[in-house]
């Protein structure tokens, strides 16, 4: 779970990742408006209930609307109390959920957060969308830099597996031409072994995309097709047969992309590189 912290009107307010969306912290905006039985009294008003159940109709393909409407009716009596714990294991709601422990609370998507920031004020609510947009605006320019980075590597890296092939695998004797169509397999190898196909059928299937299978590649992809082709190079300079070197190096891909997927140390790289060019 990945956490960032936005900064509100001199409040600092936890941001995580979860299940691929934002969630925001309640308990912490709250922090300049008083305890947390504000956030009490927001759920058990009747028009919040209806935001929160028709957000979950929405998203939620295993809430329990029956749930909902129990609460739905019950709202505005004076005996009608209800909690974050009770509305989410009542409704099996994925809109809210409470945290334990250090950093904990109660934390709503980003679309509830900004419906709760309204109850608190309207103040308060146009900072947090502002201080949240801006968030988002520098993991964009950062998700970009990460990306740009690992291209030039990739084809830092791809000179040296072309270099590789000209001394290991391109006769003398052979033609300009002869010799596009080596490095042309060589590269298609690479392709196979990471994307599953060559560049030839990427561009069959996909049409109308701009550029070819590596510009569309995902970071993830870069960095193992970086290691490939570095590998690549010293599989060449041993000698080893291309079917042989194929069937190891997707193995390796394999390997390194399970490595990889959700390793969030990878997108701290980018950040990084911003520092050191300050």
């Amino acid at each position: 779970m990945k956490n960032r912290v936005i900064t509100v009107k001199g409040v600092e307010v936890a941001v995580v990742s979860r299940h691929d969306q934002d969630y925001i912290s309640l308990t912490d905006m709250l922090r300049n408006f008083g305890d947390e039985s504000i956030l009490y009294n927001w759920l058990r008003n009747r028009n919040t209930i209806e935001f929160l159940g028709i957000w979950e109709q929405l998203y939620n393909p295993g809430f329990k609307p029956l749930e909902f409407d129990r609460f739905r009716s019950q709202a505005g009596l004076n005996s009608f109390a209800l909690s974050p714990k009770k509305w989410i294991e009542a409704t099996a709601a994925i809109g809210l959920y409470a945290k334990a422990g250090r950093g904990g609370g109660t934390y709503a998507h980003r679309d509830i957060a900004f419906e709760f920031g309204s109850w608190l004020s309207p103040e308060f609510k146009l900072y947090l969308i502002k201080e949240f947009q801006r968030l988002k605006d520098e993991e964009a320019r950062s998700t970009a830099l990460e990306w740009s980075f690992q291209r030039t590597l990739s084809k830092v890296n791809y000179k040296i597996h072309t270099d590789a092939i000209k001394e290991h695998l391109i006769p003398p004797r052979l033609s300009k031409a002869q010799a596009s169509t080596v490095y042309a397999s060589e590269a298609d190898l690479l392709n196979v072994a990471l994307f599953g196909l060559a560049a030839s059928q990427w561009r069959q299937a996909n049409p109308e995309q701009p550029g070819n299978m590596r510009d569309s590649a995902t970071l993830e992809q870069l960095v193992v097709l970086s290691n490939l082709e570095s590998l690549n190079a010293v599989l060449i300079h041993q000698g080893m047969a291309a079917p042989a070197r194929l069937t190891q190096l997707n193995a390796i891909a394999i390997t390194q992309m399970r490595s990889l997927l959700g390793w969030g140390a990878i997108r701290q790289l980018g950040a990084t590189k911003t520092k050191l060019q300050k």
